[in-house]
């Protein structure tokens, strides 16, 4: 389903590759970790630039926002354990999910997962955002393309305000970065490389 989603990067629509590893992982261990007293279900919700999943039950034990990398505790140690005697069993050792997921993002130079404690769940966002600087994306985005305005670069560099895509903008002109399209309508403003727009 993900990879069926178009997303705007710096050279056109482009497929949303996720690491199957990291969903894998984010979904076994909502699976197994949730709180079954809970009267909910796991939910698992797509977008163009995220997938969120939410699990029922707060964070187990002493495990918490700060420390859910470094802390091991299994809410439901007796399904873990008869997880553990299949031969490929579909879940890693407690704790080492997490971290599998992290690296996984990594490896494909995507932000880390962001995992989010709630009043009676926890939810955990995968955000298909690069690890670039919002700077580093509008470069990329200028290599393949004439030029390039607030819309769009909200849209490559994951940012909602169009006052933060200005200052952005600001900062990339003053050092000579880039440059406001000449002629142009304030209305429909663009910008275009810069004298010190960088070679190769």
């Amino acid at each position: 389903m993900t990879e069926d989603i178009p997303l705007l990067g710096t050279s056109g629509l482009e497929k949303i590759d996720y690491p199957t590893e990291a969903v894998h992982e984010i979904v076994t261990n909502a699976v197994i970790h949730r709180d079954y007293s809970i009267n909910d279900d796991v939910h698992i919700r797509i977008f163009d630039n995220r997938i969120e999943v939410q699990s029922p039950g707060s964070l187990p034990g002493h495990v918490t926002e700060k420390n859910y990398l470094e802390e091991r505790f299994a809410r439901n140690p007796k399904i873990v354990r008869l997880l553990n005697k299949y031969k490929n069993p579909p879940n890693k050792d407690v704790g080492e999910g997490l971290n599998t997921a992290f690296e996984a993002m990594r490896k494909l130079k995507l932000q880390d997962p962001i995992v989010r404690q709630h009043d009676s769940s926890v939810l955990v966002v995968l955000k298909h955002e690069k690890l670039g600087t919002p700077e580093q994306l509008i470069v990329d985005y200028l290599r393949y393309n004439e030029e390039i305005n607030n819309s769009i670069a909200r849209k490559i560099c994951f940012i909602g305000s169009e006052n933060t895509m200005k200052r952005t903008f600001q900062k990339m002109i003053k050092a000579g970065l880039l440059q406001p399209v000449p002629g142009r309508s304030p209305n429909k403003s663009g910008y275009i490389k810069g004298p010190n727009f960088p070679q190769g």
